[in-house]
């Protein structure tokens, strides 16, 4: 037999209330329903869980650890319930790497001041979608398109691509260096949630790669001076690390910030946050 939810409210209830006539008066039922409940979680669960004499009810040792088990799953359950219905009390954010660089603390900061109803949480998932796909976060940052239709996307905001390298690096002493000037070396890339590519170079002067999957792996590596990195300026605000330096790469493109949510479910607070990254982003 399965144990229900309503069974272990009455337990609950009769533990806290004291007696079988006030847990009644509680639930809104009548003293036998209670009765009849307790008694068919005890078949349930194969044990005696109350104590019953003519003056209390108490929890037999067994009752006491299921009464704890059943606060909280009836604590869980009523927190699944009120998340579904509000779809505002908390907005969880993606990110894969460097969330929103310096953007990232005003925006945390500004947000709780407009939106104190609305808890804001920030969630590092190294995902294409940054948690997007998976559950993890209603609403998600990324740095290239998601060629999905299951998700919308709204740009707020440009980052320059800067290039990543050892800090006693030849290219460390320019102020900003060229495309060309990385053909030559090796790249380090996330393929999966990167935004850099070989297309960025013609086809016939393309740089080697070797592939990483998490932002810390790839500061070491560039550390030791083998390999630099090309990434977003954020990542530069985001992780600012001895021995690596970052300079901009005057010839390409932009990136493009994304926030991106599920077509079909969108989160209420997606359009405030749209408008706020989109206000941090023309500040800056």
């Amino acid at each position: 037999m399965d144990v229900e939810l309503r069974q272990l409210r009455c337990l609950v209830a009769i533990v806290d209330e004291g007696t079988f006539t006030d847990a009644a008066i509680v639930l809104g039922v009548s003293q036998a329903a209670v009765s009849r409940t307790l008694a068919s979680l005890e078949r349930a669960l194969g044990v005696r869980l109350l104590r019953r004499t003519s003056r209390e009810v108490t929890p037999t040792a067994t009752g006491l650890r299921v009464v704890a088990h059943a606060r909280r799953v009836l604590g869980e359950v009523d927190d699944l319930v009120q998340e579904a219905r509000s779809g505002h009390a908390a907005l969880r954010m993606g990110y894969a790497w460097s969330a929103l660089g310096r953007h990232t603390l005003l925006f945390q900061r500004r947000w709780a001041d407009a939106h104190p109803d609305t808890d804001l949480r920030l969630v590092r998932v190294n995902s294409p979608t940054a948690g997007l796909a998976e559950g993890a976060c209603d609403l998600t940052v990324v740095r290239r398109t998601l060629d999905d239709r299951r998700f919308d996307s709204a740009i707020v905001g440009l980052e320059r691509r800067l290039c990543a390298m050892a800090s006693d690096d030849p290219l460390a002493v320019r102020r900003a260096v060229g495309l060309a000037d990385i053909a030559g070396r090796t790249l380090l890339v996330d393929r999966r949630t990167g935004t850099t590519t070989t297309d960025l170079w013609p086809a016939d002067s393309r740089p080697e790669t070797k592939e990483t999957h998490d932002v810390d792996d790839w500061l070491t590596a560039i550390s030791t001076g083998r390999c630099v990195g090309m990434t977003a300026e954020s990542t530069a605000n985001q992780y600012p690390r001895p021995g690596i330096v970052y300079r901009p790469v005057r010839d390409a493109e932009p990136i493009a910030v994304r926030l991106a949510w599920w077509r079909d479910d969108a989160h209420p607070a997606a359009p405030a946050a749209i408008e706020l990254l989109t206000e941090l982003y023309r500040e800056g």
